[in-house]
C-alpha cells in the first residue's frame, strides 16, 4: 500500500484553507495526510481548520511546528514575500516543498530558494496550475506538434474584471514589497505559461505601467469597506458579512493581526500599478506583446501564437455580462491551404474542479505515483525562478525605461556571467 505524505500547511487564507486544504483532503486523502496547519493569526488558523474538516494540531510558530510534526511536505500558502523563510526552512528540514505562485519576489530570495533546494536534494514545486487546464495542454501539444510552424511571435492580452482584478487592491498584494506588484504576483502565470508554450526562456523585457483606477486615482477613500462613510456611492464597496467564508476567515481573526480583508482600493499608499503593458524578446527569436488590466467589465484573456505556417488563437471567456461559453475553441489556421485544411475549430469542454480542472489534474500530478508528464507541465524551482524574473524585469523597466535583460537580474540561470541593459530609444 502506498505510504501516505505527511503534510504541513503554511498560511490559511482562501487559497491555502481551499485548494491545499479542504480539496486536497476530500480528493486526494488516499495519498496525503494532513499532520499541522501553521498560521501567524491562531483564530485564523481555527476558523480555517474547521472548514477543512481535520484535527491536526494548529502553530503560530514554524520552528515548533518542524520540530513536533516533521512533516515530509510542506505546503506554502502566505503573503509572497514570506515565501522564501518558510521554503527555505522546510527543505533544511528535510521535506519537499510546494509553494503557491509566485515562488518569491526578489532575485535575492529566488537565490536563497534555488541554493536551499541544491544544498538540501529536496525538491520545490510551484504550483502553476493554469499549465494544467484542458485547453492550455491541448494548445502546448498542438505547437509541440509543429502544427503552425516555427512561432515567430504571441499576442497575449489578460483581464482582470471589477470584482476580481479590484480585490487586489483591497489586500496586501497592493504594496510592491509584499507581492512584487501585480507583474509578479498575477503575470507571473502568465509569463509562466509563455515560457512553458515556447519553450524557451525570455530574454529582455522592456514595459510600462500605471495607476489608473485605484489609489491615489480614487475620487474618495476610507478606512476600510466597513466603515467607510462612502460604501453608498462607492463602486467598489464590499460587504464582508454577504460572504460567509470570508467573514469566517478574515472578520474576527483582523482583531488579532489588524489584516482587514476588505482595505479600500482608493488607500493612498497602494504602490504598483493596475494597467501594464509588455514587450518581451524570448530567446529563441519568439517576440510577446503582453497586457494586464485590471478594472474591465469582462474577465478571461486572449492568445495568439503567430508561426510560419498558421496561427492559433484562443479567447477564453471566464466571466462577462453575457452567457459564459461551456467550452473553449481554439482556433487553427493554416497558411497555404484551402477548403477544410486552412481552417481547424477545435472544442475543448470545462472540465469541473478549479482552473478548469487544472487544479485537480495538478494534484493529480505532484500526488500520484502513476502520473506520468508527457507536457512537462510540472513545474519546478526554475520555473517559478524564470516566471519572477520576468516580472521583476517588467516592473524594472516600467519604473527606469529601459530594456532589461534577465541573465544581468540572474546570470548563474542563463549561464553567462553578465548581460547589458539595453536603452529603450
Amino acid at each position: 500500500m502506498e505510504q501516505r505524505r505527511r503534510f504541513a500547511l503554511v498560511g490559511t487564507g482562501n487559497r491555502g484553507t481551499t485548494m491545499w486544504g479542504r480539496d486536497l483532503l476530500a480528493g486526494w486523502s488516499d495519498h496525503v495526510e494532513l499532520v499541522a496547519i501553521v498560521d501567524r493569526n491562531p483564530l485564523r488558523a481555527e476558523r480555517a481548520r474547521a472548514i477543512i474538516g481535520s484535527a491536526a494540531p494548529i502553530y503560530t510558530d514554524l520552528e515548533a511546528m518542524l520540530r513536533d510534526a516533521r512533516p515530509d511536505l510542506v505546503i506554502v500558502c502566505t503573503p509572497d514575500d514570506t515565501h522564501d523563510d518558510i521554503v527555505v526552512r522546510a527543505l533544511e528540514s528535510g521535506a519537499d516543498v510546494i509553494t503557491e505562485k509566485p515562488m518569491t519576489t526578489t532575485v535575492d530570495k529566488i537565490r536563497r530558494i534555488t541554493e536551499a533546494e541544491k544544498r538540501t536534494g529536496r525538491r520545490v514545486d510551484v504550483s502553476f496550475n493554469y499549465r494544467f487546464a484542458p485547453t492550455a495542454a491541448r494548445i502546448k501539444a498542438l505547437l509541440d506538434a509543429g502544427e503552425i510552424g516555427r512561432v515567430t511571435s504571441v499576442d497575449f492580452h489578460w483581464y482582470l474584471d471589477t470584482a476580481h482584478g479590484a480585490d487586489y487592491f483591497r489586500r496586501w498584494h497592493a504594496y510592491a514589497k509584499h507581492s512584487g506588484s501585480l507583474f509578479v504576483h498575477k503575470a507571473t502565470h502568465h509569463f509562466d505559461l509563455l515560457n512553458w508554450y515556447l519553450g524557451s526562456d525570455p530574454e529582455a523585457v522592456s514595459a510600462f505601467g500605471d495607476l489608473q483606477m485605484y489609489g491615489r486615482k480614487g475620487p474618495f477613500r476610507g478606512p476600510r469597506c466597513k466603515l467607510c462613510p462612502h460604501k453608498a456611492e462607492c463602486d467598489f464597496y464590499l460587504d464582508l458579512g454577504d460572504n460567509p467564508f470570508l467573514d469566517a476567515l478574515y472578520e474576527e481573526p483582523s482583531a488579532i493581526d489588524g489584516y482587514f480583508r476588505d482595505g479600500c482600493v482608493f488607500r493612498e499608499d497602494i504602490d504598483i500599478p493596475d494597467t501594464m503593458v509588455a514587450t518581451i524578446r524570448y530567446r529563441n527569436g519568439v517576440h510577446v506583446s503582453y497586457s494586464l488590466n485590471t478594472f474591465q467589465p469582462i474577465e478571461g484573456h486572449h492568445i495568439a501564437f503567430n508561426g510560419t505556417k498558421g496561427r492559433i488563437e484562443l479567447r477564453q471567456f471566464e466571466a462577462q455580462p453575457w452567457e459564459t461559453p461551456a467550452a473553449d475553441e481554439i482556433l487553427l489556421v493554416r497558411s497555404f491551404e484551402e477548403g477544410d485544411r486552412a481552417v481547424e475549430r477545435i472544442t475543448v469542454p470545462h472540465s469541473s474542479g478549479g482552473h478548469y480542472g487544472g487544479d485537480d489534474r495538478m494534484r493529480n500530478m505532484i500526488f500520484k505515483p502513476s502520473a506520468t508528464d508527457p507536457l512537462g507541465q510540472r513545474a519546478g524551482s526554475r520555473a517559478g525562478a524564470m516566471s519572477v524574473l520576468c516580472g521583476i524585469a517588467a516592473l524594472s523597466s516600467a519604473s527606469g525605461g529601459s530594456v532589461v535583460r534577465l541573465a544581468d537580474l540572474m546570470p548563474e540561470l542563463f549561464g553567462e556571467q553578465s548581460g547589458r541593459v539595453l536603452k529603450a530609444v
